[in-house]
């Protein structure tokens, strides 16, 4: 007991990776990380290069902002942004430009993180946008970090989940070419996926009895089978399933420009696309710059912001911040209430409240 109590006293470290180190990854961790209140909720851990951090902070002109260098997550400073060097002094950076050299700075800060974040190093993952392609090599061969941090885990099925204040969408396909989507759409997937959005909304979210809108794969969700049977023959006795056998509330299939712009989509805490486009379109169309990018299903926590390296402003301090650092608060937020809900499993007849938590932190 009295070590539980000590950890629930000591502050979660967020481990940032710095991704491709010539787009816009270390101006919004600068950008996000200037505000001295983050050191009363959690210990920063940036996973990059001394040398790039300091090539960048001159290119954006920002003259205030101190790094304290480790070897080690066993280094890291309480009260300091902490920078762990993933890179040689060799390394070369080229603003706006896809580089080798900047796909595997990328790959080498996120392997670094990746296994500290699996020995329990650090407590959640934050990571900047990397280029897919650039990325790419023998150690490498993954469409994103979703399916790489979903190998690295060994167990547990990774979801793409779209978190804002507004929505939360979730895909069944999400790094699959649109011709390759129809083979992915079938009973078992969707109710894998299924499974573990409605635990992510439970355990991660904190939402007791979760409502969740399933799309139809065709225009007008099939229109009863005019328009392709995939709603008739897969989706809806995969939601059968999942409601009368599963107790998961999951309701539909909608056609997904009616959920969308009716707006009905407020009356649920999740919606569950068939592929990535028809998830993502509308929910960057609706709160692009604050959306989050967050990996549910996995045994740890990892989120990013819900856009790419924006080559195109690279170093030139235009970068909005605020889909980082609300990535960022997220994954602190979501640690609290895996511990919550842990707790709350284990002693299911204690009331607790998630403010008197909070405070504990």
């Amino acid at each position: 007991m009295e070590n539980e109590t000590i950890m629930s006293e000591e502050k979660i470290k967020v481990g940032i990776t710095h991704g491709d180190i010539n787009g816009v990854g270390y101006e919004v961790i600068f950008k996000t990380l200037s505000d001295n209140r983050i050191f009363e909720s959690f210990v920063p851990v940036i996973y990059g290069s001394s040398k790039v951090a300091a090539y960048h902070r001159k290119a954006l002109n920002i003259p205030n902002f101190s790094l304290n260098s480790v070897r080690s997550v066993e280094e890291v400073h309480t009260r300091r942004i902490n920078i762990i060097n993933c890179l040689d002094d060799n390394v070369r950076v080229e603003l706006g430009k896809s580089t080798t050299i900047g796909g595997e700075g990328a790959f080498k800060a996120l392997e670094r993180a990746v296994a500290d974040l699996k020995e329990g190093k650090i407590d959640v993952l934050v990571t900047a946008p990397i280029n897919k392609k650039n990325i790419q090599s023998e150690s490498f061969s993954f469409p994103g970090h979703t399916e790489f941090l979903e190998q690295q885990a060994g167990e547990g099925e990774a979801l793409m989940l779209m978190v804002s204040e507004h929505m939360k969408v979730g895909v069944v396909a999400g790094h699959v070419a649109i011709k390759d989507v129809p083979a992915v759409i079938t009973k078992e997937h969707i109710l894998s996926k299924l499974r573990t959005l409605d635990l992510a909304l439970r355990q991660d979210f904190c939402i007791r009895k979760p409502r969740i809108a399933v799309l139809g794969l065709n225009p007008h969700a099939g229109d009863e089978g005019v328009l392709g049977s995939e709603e008739q023959d897969i989706i809806i006795p995969a939601l059968k399933q999942a409601k009368d056998k599963e107790g998961i509330m999951a309701l539909g299939p909608y056609p997904a420009d009616g959920l969308f712009g009716s707006e009905r989509f407020k009356n649920f805490d999740a919606i569950l696309a068939m592929y990535h486009d028809q998830g993502l379109a509308p929910f960057k169309a609706l709160t692009f710059s604050k959306g989050v990018n967050y990996t549910a299903g996995l045994p740890f926590i990892r989120t990013s912001p819900d856009h790419g390296t924006a080559f195109d402003i690279a170093g030139q301090d235009k970068a909005n911040p605020e889909s980082f650092k609300q990535a960022l608060y997220m994954a602190v937020d979501i640690c609290k209430h895996r511990k919550l809900y842990k707790e709350l499993t284990r002693n299911p007849l204690k009331s607790i409240d998630i403010n008197e938590l909070e405070q504990k932190e």
